[in-house]
């Protein structure tokens, strides 16, 4: 599973399917959301409005407004990465928070297991 597809399953179904289309490039960025209903042909207009909306609210999208065109113009705030680096780091804080040091041994004890060269990544992305 590549990492758009990791990040996507984070989201809900219609989230989803907006982010995957942002994050493959299979919009064009900025989008309206007449952009985005063009390929989502199935919903209705407003669905994706809303939708564009919460995804703008949750952080994943920007707005800007385009004085011109009289429309919300979005674009991604950071690449499928960037979001589940960000969703991973979250989640080992709560489970941090909720477990304390036996959360933190276990996740030591995880990387006492894996291959060096893992390990060494794992380091570079932990900077």
């Amino acid at each position: 599973m590549d990492s758009v597809e990791r990040a996507v399953a984070l989201l809900g179904p219609l989230e989803g399917r907006i982010m995957r289309a942002v994050w493959t490039g299979a919009v064009a960025e900025p989008f309206v959301v007449a952009d985005m209903q063009a390929l989502l042909p199935e919903l209705a207009y407003t669905t994706v409005m809303t939708t564009v909306k919460r995804l703008a609210g949750k952080g994943l999208l920007q707005l800007s407004r385009d004085v011109e065109k009289r429309a919300y113009e979005y674009h991604s705030s950071g690449s499928a990465e960037e979001y589940l680096a960000g969703a991973s780091r979250a989640a080992a804080a709560n489970v941090v928070d909720r477990y304390g040091d036996a959360a933190l041994a276990a996740f030591a004890a995880q990387l006492a297991d894996l291959p060096p060269e893992q390990v060494e990544r794992l380091r570079k992305l932990a900077r």
